[in-house]
């Protein structure tokens, strides 16, 4: 059990997660992706495409509680203790998740041309999204065993767990209502590939003293894991395995809707104000849906063992019988076929923006008012906040931009999160003719020593996209 636990360890050291946050995109208006963020961000385009399966490329990785240094640190202590340490200091609430995306393709067009006041988007993208509460009694009871806890419960509750295989189809209207305000709106439907979801778990196993016995063993579980689409795929081979999962990602799977929802609004020349709600949705699972269920109580006192009968026949193997058919009655496994919901998790986003040093005035004549294109410096805090099974995770970004050429933008950010107080990130959007290549890369102090990296987010991408010459209102 102990080998089994450090592996599990050592791959949540490998493959953790993050929070969605997308902090160097969100307001990052010169890259069309931005909308995917906010569908009321500003469009500084006319029209855009993405190169297929190359303009929108995003993994994020990061684990809260411990980092794989804790555990391999050449610092003298032994590795056991390492681990005990370890499973000791990490909370309930810290969290392991992964996100990963990639635009199939992202297509937006402006209606009549560059004088028109809506711009209309749409694509495809396909995610991959898990997340988990770290299982602290679970760990320590794997780890340590129960027989320095007598009389201490082990909180079953401790496993929470949640994750999904997708693609989203989605279709965008952003409308320019005046110089002072934009809207969006984005319509999705979300195809499941695959989907397990074990939250909202309760229970308790504590070893007591016992009365006829030196210990009682009490089991209180009440325990469900929800899948859809994955006993199909376990009992499929390797051909039909590959045709099923092309069928599902494209509407063959379980189907659900959603929206995202935004704003920007400058209630003066400098200032603006944005905002989104994205992922307000939910799937419904009714196909290939498989759940395991454990509900009951079940109390252990010793076994009481006729030795005579062990001698002269097959008693040991009677009495171990018994005890996992007391087991089973009291405390059933069920696997059931019933349908479910999940909603997916809502993310917020806000933003405040201060735009200053206004560029060399242009030769010809203009009337216009001065626009966030007109300021070669911008400079805000950003707020995310992402749904979770107990508490939202939230992040608070201070970021700074600028236009160091005509064809180079550049967004510096600094994160707070419940990963790290040092989060420094770096991205760059490029504009040669009307190639737009953009790249972003967060955590940047801990590329030095991966080892002690709780998170690490990059995103890259190419589009193609016909910038406005014009004012388009």
């Amino acid at each position: 059990m102990k080998k089994t636990l450090l592996i599990i360890l050592c791959l949540w050291g490998l493959i953790p997660g993050y929070t969605q946050n997308k902090q160097l995109l969100y307001d990052f208006n010169e890259i069309p992706q931005s909308l995917m963020l906010n569908p009321g961000a500003e469009t500084l385009h006319r029209w855009h495409a993405g190169i297929p399966f190359l303009s929108g490329i995003y993994a994020n990785v990061g684990v809260s509680g411990f980092t794989l240094n804790d555990l391999f640190a050449d610092n003298g202590v032994d590795f056991n203790e390492k681990v005990r340490n370890l499973l000791f200091g990490v909370s309930r609430n810290d969290v392991i998740s992964l996100n990963q995306q990639l635009e199939i393709f992202n297509i937006g067009f402006r209606k009549d041309g560059w004088r028109g006041r809506t711009y209309y988007s749409f694509g495809i993208y396909e995610e991959i999204d898990f997340f988990s509460y770290w299982p602290k009694d679970l760990a320590i009871l794997a780890f340590e065993g129960n027989s320095n806890f007598i009389n201490s419960p082990f909180n079953l509750g401790d496993l929470n767990f949640r994750g999904e295989f997708l693609t989203v189809f989605h279709f965008g209207i952003n409308k320019k209502v005046s110089e002072k305000f934009t809207y969006g709106v984005r319509a999705k439907i979300y195809s499941s590939i695959l989907n397990f979801s074990s939250v909202g778990n309760r229970g308790t196993f504590i070893t007591e003293d016992g009365q006829n016995n030196f210990f009682t063993h009490r089991i209180q579980a009440d325990l469900e894991l929800k899948t859809s689409g994955y006993a199909s795929l376990r009992e499929a081979g390797s051909d039909a395995f590959v045709s099923n999962l092309r069928k599902r990602a494209f509407l063959g799977g379980n189907l659900g809707l959603g929206f995202d929802v935004g704003f920007t609004y400058k209630p003066e020349e400098q200032w603006t104000i944005t905002g989104s709600l994205q992922d307000v949705g939910f799937i419904r699972h009714s196909k290939d849906t498989e759940s395991y269920k454990l509900n009951g109580e079940f109390e252990l006192e010793g076994i009481e063992l006729s030795f005579p009968e062990i001698v002269n026949g097959d008693g040991l193997n009677d009495y171990w019988q018994e005890l996992l058919d007391d087991l089973e009655e009291q405390v059933p496994f069920d696997t059931i076929s019933n349908k479910y919901t999940t909603l997916r998790p809502v993310k917020l986003n806000g933003s405040v923006k201060y735009t200053f040093g206004r560029k060399k005035p242009s030769k010809k004549e203009c009337n216009c008012e001065a626009t966030d294109r007109e300021y070669r410096n911008a400079a805000g805090l950003q707020l995310f906040a992402v749904g979770r099974p107990r508490l939202p995770l939230i992040a608070l970004t201070a970021f700074y931009q600028t236009k160091l050429t005509n064809f180079l933008d550049v967004k510096a950010t600094y994160t707070v999160d419940k990963f790290s107080f040092r989060n420094l990130g770096l991205g760059f959007s490029s504009e040669i003719g009307n190639v737009n290549f953009y790249i972003l890369a967060d955590n940047l102090l801990e590329l030095q020593n991966l080892a002690k990296s709780h998170n690490l987010s990059f995103q890259l991408g190419f589009n193609i996209k016909l910038p406005e010459t014009e004012k388009p209102y």
